[in-house]
């Protein structure tokens, strides 16, 4: 569809009163490509200050968010490897009888340990990746990835001690 001479006028009175382009896009229903055009061939340009300060600033949201789930990660992955040690209770539900019946064992079982001690080992990974990808927060990501070394290698410490030497 061709752009109309009304359209382009209207393209041009926007930027003259200073409307974003995406703005004058959706104001005269043509693509934000066609406005840069227009006021290309006008010799006119946009002042792309303020989207570069908006690129930078959603950049620090987005590092802001990563460390924030970086901690999040963390506290799960933490909590989880904190109760691999204490009682565990397994049960059953239903039957022809519809029961319910639990146990509670000294520890979690071998393979809900190494369950815990993989997702501790994903959460270690994608935490890794996300302080990579961060600018902010370099000391505290370095702190969070030293706890969870630490956990590891308890976690780690204990699993061997319960699973037995293949031969």
């Amino acid at each position: 569809m061709a752009i109309s001479e009304d359209q382009k006028a209207q393209v041009l009175a926007l930027h003259a009163e200073g409307v974003a382009r995406n703005e004058i896009a959706r104001r005269v229903n043509i693509a934000a490509g066609s406005v840069t055009n227009i006021c290309r061939d006008a010799g006119l340009t946009f002042d792309r200050s303020e989207t570069k300060q908006a690129t930078e600033a959603r950049a620090v949201d987005l590092a802001a968010g990563r460390i924030r789930l970086a901690e999040k990660m963390l506290a799960a992955s933490e909590g989880m490897l904190d109760v691999i040690d204490g009682p565990y209770e397994v049960y059953n539900f239903g039957g022809k009888d519809n029961t319910f019946e639990s146990r509670v064992l000294d520890s979690a079982p071998v393979e809900v340990r190494r369950n815990i001690i993989t997702t501790a080992g994903i959460t270690f990974d994608k935490l890794t990746r996300i302080v990579e990808k961060s600018d902010t927060g370099l000391e505290q990501a370095v702190g969070v990835l030293d706890t969870l070394a630490e956990g590891f290698r308890a976690a780690a410490d204990i699993y061997r001690g319960e699973t037995p030497n293949e031969a």
